[in-house]
């Protein structure tokens, strides 16, 4: 009986072993398809020699130009190597290393350019945009990337002459990479059919970008990165740093404040040296703004977080790329400031029926999205109920959208209460003090605290007779003069 066990036994491993011969038989083909590619895509980076260990896990699961970011997003997160610095050599052209750490870096990337320099016009408006008490949180890293040494002494000597003040202030610094530092930039793939001195172009404005974040990765708590041909708007400091307040406790990883190319992306100083080690990593691959998406989908921001107005608009006539023309123009930009309201917390309601995910909070947000409902009827609301009471200075709503012209709030009132009940999940107010109709699908009113004599607990937008057109109602902006 043993023996007849295991002869039987042995039978059956000897199927066994023959289906998985098959199977792998099978499986031959498409495995040394997989293998030569991954093979091919390693070769391609491992080249330049700035590939570290874990940066080459990523490359071997990435073969293809689309990143998936749910995909990678676990694996990028984890890469130790992406935490440490790029280990080159800085040049200081102007200033010293800054003494003390600043809340924010800007940082700017400058080429010689065939027609036009915007350069020092980019950097006067940094300062003087900027109110005394905003100055002594910033510093400006200004990296002239160009190999042409007579070009970048000329440049600094305009800098240096110009702002020498803000240079002795600790203020402005000015480096450069050299040439040795850099990798392969002559007979890079043609992605996209980019001719090649295109490819050469963008692929080494990706590395100078990596190594000026590499530079600037602790020097603040927070970074922005703007062009070299950009104007500022006034006191972009203190808006920026309100935004970043608002966010708190939100996961973010690049805040927008301009949609046009590379100005106006603010990241945390910490994620710097991530960035700095994936552009380097696809350098070649695509423009600096088509893999920020992918960063930021890597690092699982899946949306975009641009804030309205923009702080910085792109001024520059002539590109840095043959001196082409570039006319793009950010028609969100609002140069003289604004100050972005405060819309303390609070819970959001409406008995409105809402379309698909445009619910009641993305009216109250402050960025670029708005809640949407279907024809309101008379009575029909849109209510907040604030977690503390509070004092209002300002209030602003604005229905409708370009888009949507006519998906205004035609007949329509605002009104704030007192006299809070309920619980935390149906509180209203008992009573409501109407400050006025909307006009046009808007509504703004100044100097509350002058007209409501009390602490307001709850505000509402009431619909004041039935309409055939849906509402979106696009911002609603609340500013508080003091707290109770």
């Amino acid at each position: 009986v043993p023996l007849l066990y295991t002869f039987l036994h042995m039978r059956h491993s000897l199927k066994y072993f023959d289906k998985m011969r098959c199977l792998r038989k099978r499986s031959a083909v498409s495995f040394l398809g997989v293998l030569v590619i991954c093979l091919l895509f390693m070769n391609l980076y491992i080249e330049d020699g700035y590939v570290l260990e874990g940066d080459k896990q990523l490359i071997r699961e990435t073969a293809t130009h689309q990143l998936n970011p749910e995909r990678y997003v676990h694996t990028f997160k984890d890469l130790s190597n992406f935490s440490g610095s790029i280990n080159i050599s800085y040049r200081y052209l102007a200033g010293t290393p800054l003494p003390r750490k600043r809340y924010l870096t800007i940082g700017l990337s400058s080429v010689k350019r065939k027609k036009g320099n915007y350069l020092l016009e980019t950097i006067k408006s940094i300062f003087e945009q900027s109110s005394y008490e905003e100055l002594k949180e910033i510093a400006v890293v200004v990296q002239l990337a160009d190999f042409d040494s007579a070009w970048c002494e000329g440049i600094v000597q305009d800098i240096s002459q110009k702002f020498a003040h803000h240079i002795i202030a600790g203020r402005l610094i000015v480096i450069h990479v050299p040439e040795e530092y850099y990798p392969v930039l002559d007979g890079l793939k043609r992605n996209y059919n980019d001719p090649e001195d295109r490819v050469k172009f963008r692929s080494k404005q990706n590395v100078d970008y990596a190594f000026l974040l590499n530079f600037c990765a602790n020097l603040s708590d927070y970074y922005v990165m703007l062009e070299d041909d950009v104007r500022c708007s006034r006191n972009f400091l203190t808006t920026v740093k309100k935004v970043i307040t608002s966010r708190e406790g939100s996961y973010w990883v690049t805040l927008e404040f301009s949609k046009l190319g590379y100005i106006g992306k603010l990241y945390h100083s910490h994620d710097l040296p991530r960035l700095a080690h994936f552009l380097l990593m696809f350098y070649q691959e695509m423009p600096c703004d088509w893999l920020l998406i992918h960063f930021r989908g890597l690092l699982a921001q899946k949306e975009v977080i641009r804030f309205k107005p923009s702080l910085f608009q792109h001024m520059g006539y002539y590109s840095s790329y043959k001196g082409a023309e570039n006319k793009l123009k950010d028609d969100d930009f609002e140069e003289e400031s604004f100050d972005i309201p405060d819309n303390p917390p609070a819970n959001l309601h409406t008995n409105m029926n809402v379309f698909e995910n445009y619910e009641a909070s993305k009216a109250y947000s402050s960025i670029d999205e708005y809640f949407w409902g279907k024809s309101p009827s008379t009575g029909d609301f849109y209510g907040i109920v604030f977690e503390k009471p509070i004092k209002i200075n300002k209030i602003k709503v604005v229905t409708g959208t370009e888009d949507r012209q006519n998906d205004i709030l035609h007949h329509g009132a605002l009104e704030v209460g007192e006299k809070i009940v309920g619980n935390k999940k149906g509180r209203q107010c008992t009573t409501y003090l109407r400050l006025g109709e909307f006009k046009n699908g808007n509504f703004e009113i100044t100097d509350v605290e002058h007209k409501v004599l009390f602490d307001i607990n709850c505000m509402r937008i009431l619909v004041t007779k039935s309409q055939k057109e849906w509402l979106i109602i696009r911002s609603i902006s609340i500013w508080t003069s003091q707290t109770p």
